[in-house]
């Protein structure tokens, strides 16, 4: 899952690129986007990749809703590439997700259940936190025609 996460981290500021010459006045998004990549990507703790990640797909959310409003930046072929490039790794992403989250469920039980619970006292073992949707990305969405 880290793979597809740092992927996701390294293509975003190329798509935000090709973006920002044809949007230049939405830059509160660039700019939270560009703030969450201040950090090195492998020097981050897995809690704090998933919580940059999550944040992150929110704000791929608004980097495609300022493409709606951009026809010719929606027909470019460098923003189609970048964003299918993103497709691909999002799904891939998904994939590792639910694996990731089986894994630490099962950990989680391991964890809080006996008798592996002692075991996992005695060696400092804790429970891990799931890598969920954030709940924006729950909401049921809204067709209008």
């Amino acid at each position: 899952m880290d793979v597809y996460l740092k992927k996701r981290w390294d293509l975003i500021p190329n798509l935000v690129e090709v973006v920002k010459g044809y949007a230049k006045h939405e830059s509160s998004t660039f700019e939270k986007i560009a703030s969450l990549r201040s950090s090195p990507y492998d020097s981050m703790s897995s809690r704090d990749k998933i919580d940059s990640n999550e944040e992150l797909t929110s704000q791929i959310s608004r980097i495609f809703a300022i493409a709606e409003n951009y026809p010719e930046l929606k027909a470019s072929q460098n923003f189609s590439e970048l964003s299918a490039g993103l497709i691909k790794i999002e799904d891939d992403i998904a994939q590792s997700r639910k694996y990731y989250n089986a894994v630490v469920k099962k950990m989680n039980n391991k964890v809080e259940m006996f008798p592996s619970n002692i075991i996992a006292g005695m060696f400092g073992f804790k429970q891990s936190k799931m890598f969920e949707a954030e709940l924006e990305a729950r909401a049921n969405v809204e067709v209008k025609l």
